[in-house]
């Protein structure tokens, strides 16, 4: 498995991930052209095919991981382990002193992955997560 930029001819390649792992919630692709016209740090993990992809936006010292998905078939593989490091190695080399994520309350799984890094608990936006309204939890990393 290679981690390598997010480019512009791999939205349509994580179209159907976000589909299957998100449905309606899914982001569109506008909502990915966005991110990438930002100059937001995106990564995809490609091995025979597209894994999983990952996102940061980072200004004034804090950094937010905008999201981390990884194809069904190759969860519990690593792939989102390497995806996260390597979005806290760029906020590492951005000088990023605090970086956050959001991550629904009901994914275990993911909350579980973040505390290993480092990541705490600070607080709950609630109806976060639309249409389902389901709760987000606010999870914060010290540098």
């Amino acid at each position: 498995m290679r981690i390598e930029r997010f480019r512009w001819w791999h939205i349509a390649e994580v179209l159907p991930i976000e589909d299957d792992l998100f449905g309606a919630e899914k982001w569109s692709p506008a909502m990915f052209w966005n991110e990438l016209a930002q100059h937001n740090f995106y990564v995809v993990a490609v091995d025979e095919e597209l894994l999983g992809y990952a996102g940061l936006a980072a200004n004034d010292g804090e950094a937010w991981v905008q999201n981390i998905a990884v194809r069904r078939t190759a969860q519990r593989r690593g792939v989102g382990r390497r995806l996260l490091e390597t979005l806290l190695g760029e906020a590492g080399r951005r000088g990023i002193k605090q970086t956050l994520l959001e991550v629904a309350v009901d994914n275990a799984p993911a909350q579980h992955l973040y505390a290993t890094y480092g990541f705490e608990p600070v607080g709950i936006r609630r109806g976060y997560y639309q249409p389902s309204n389901t709760d987000a939890l606010v999870m914060m990393r010290d540098a």
